[in-house]
């Protein structure tokens, strides 16, 4: 059979970025990557680290392939691991001090909030948000892993809510430190984009007079 790997960020710089493999049937997450690390011996120095995804879920290394699947391997995400979705309130302080650091002279926030009136002025009465949260938290760790791969020295850390967002509280938080300000303003106007064109995630907003489903940006 045959599947496709991807790499990002430090793994992309040493196996680059698509990979088609040849595997045996029943081959698993763990012998694509030891194929994969066979050619590329620089690899193997990260496998401690790596996080594994199969067709855009996060999967264990025991996972069985097969013949068309994708598989992403995905280096640790800056900030501790703080990227991805939670259905709690989300701490915007806790992630700028993840991202700071001595050698950061710029430091980016930008946090979408849930608005009491929508773009045509009827009232909001609260926000729902409603994501495939597997999916989702491995499209956000690509989008933080291609910004700092793009833009050198920069970290991100993005952290996205679901379920029910009171009106006032924070929906979405981006974090960008980078050593001068352009890559950092850079850096996080991309992840907003991105956010908005591939993370499968849904805005509801409850009006006065009834609901309604979108999409963030929308």
């Amino acid at each position: 059979m045959e599947v496709t790997v991807r790499c990002f960020a430090t793994l992309r710089e040493v196996a680059g970025d698509r990979t088609s493999l040849a595997l045996p049937p029943g081959a698993t997450v763990a012998d694509a990557w030891a194929s994969l690390a066979g050619s590329h011996p620089g690899l193997a120095r990260h496998r401690p680290f790596v996080r594994a995804a199969r067709n855009g879920a996060y999967a264990g290394w025991e996972v069985e392939l097969a013949d068309g699947d994708q598989v992403a391997f995905l280096p640790p995400v800056s900030g501790g691991g703080r990227t991805g979705i939670t259905d709690g309130p989300i701490n915007v302080m806790d992630l700028e001090e993840e991202v700071a650091g001595s050698g950061h002279g710029a430091l980016v926030t930008f946090v979408g909030r849930a608005r009491d009136h929508a773009d045509d002025g009827r009232e909001v009465l609260e926000l729902e948000y409603e994501a495939y949260p597997e999916m989702a938290a491995t499209v956000l760790a690509e989008i933080v892993a291609e910004a700092e791969a793009r833009w050198a020295n920069c970290e991100v850390s993005i952290v996205h809510r679901v379920g029910l967002v009171p009106i006032g509280e924070a929906a979405v938080a981006i974090i960008t430190a980078a050593p001068h300000r352009s890559e950092a303003y850079d850096a996080n106007r991309f992840a907003i984009e991105a956010i908005k064109e591939r993370l499968p995630i849904w805005k509801r907003e409850r009006f006065a007079d009834g609901s309604e489903w979108k999409r963030p940006g929308a």
